[in-house]
């Protein structure tokens, strides 16, 4: 037998496999592969957005404060219960081993790892907070910014582990659920992806 004659029995015996219905089956496996994300409604998220849109900030941020806590809030445990470098603030949990290295409009550049109670400041200061991430991504770069905030000096010196590419991943797509319709900028959805923290 021919390898032409071959290949049509093959295609006519898969065609006829196929469900009359092949979208619903699509959208069913697509369904099943996003079982890590999803949205739901907290209230008051419309105002956390708008303060960060209003302190400088764009749809990356409110992806990350909104990967990182359920409200987009300062609540959480005291420097993430975490110390010295290691220690985060503010919306994004930023790490005080990179505040002190680039985040000068808040004056941090120059401190010492033992002044880390200092980036207390990113708790209550919006406008500090976010110019803090700007700074440092403009300072490392947007894939080193993503390594350093996800995993310290270790990630900065390996930017491209999985589990930095995880979690970058999971920001962009948060961050285009937000930018795929405007209302998402300042009502109260909050997208999610299931992110192990460290």
């Amino acid at each position: 037998m021919q390898l032409s004659n071959l290949l049509a029995i093959v295609v006519a015996a898969t065609a006829a496999a196929v469900p009359m219905n092949p979208v619903s089956e699509v959208t069913n496996v697509s369904l099943t592969k996003r079982a890590d994300r999803g949205s739901y409604t907290v209230s008051g998220l419309g105002q956390r957005k708008q303060a960060i849109l209003n302190a400088g900030g764009n749809t990356l941020d409110i992806a990350i404060a909104m990967l990182e806590t359920e409200r987009m809030s300062t609540d959480y445990v005291y420097g993430d219960a975490k110390t010295a470098d290691a220690a985060n603030f503010g919306l994004f949990k930023q790490n005080w081993g990179m505040l002190r290295v680039c985040a000068s409009r808040a004056g941090f550049v120059g401190q010492s790892t033992s002044q880390w109670n200092n980036g207390a400041k990113l708790n209550w200061d919006i406008y500090a907070d976010v110019a803090s991430r700007w700074d440092c991504q403009n300072y490392y770069g947007y894939d080193k910014w993503f390594a350093g905030h996800r995993n310290g000096a270790s990630g900065l010196s390996d930017p491209y582990t999985e589990d930095i590419n995880n979690y970058k991943t999971a920001i962009q797509w948060i961050q285009s659920q937000v930018d795929s319709n405007s209302k998402y900028k300042t009502d109260d959805t909050r997208f999610w992806v299931n992110v192990t923290p460290i």
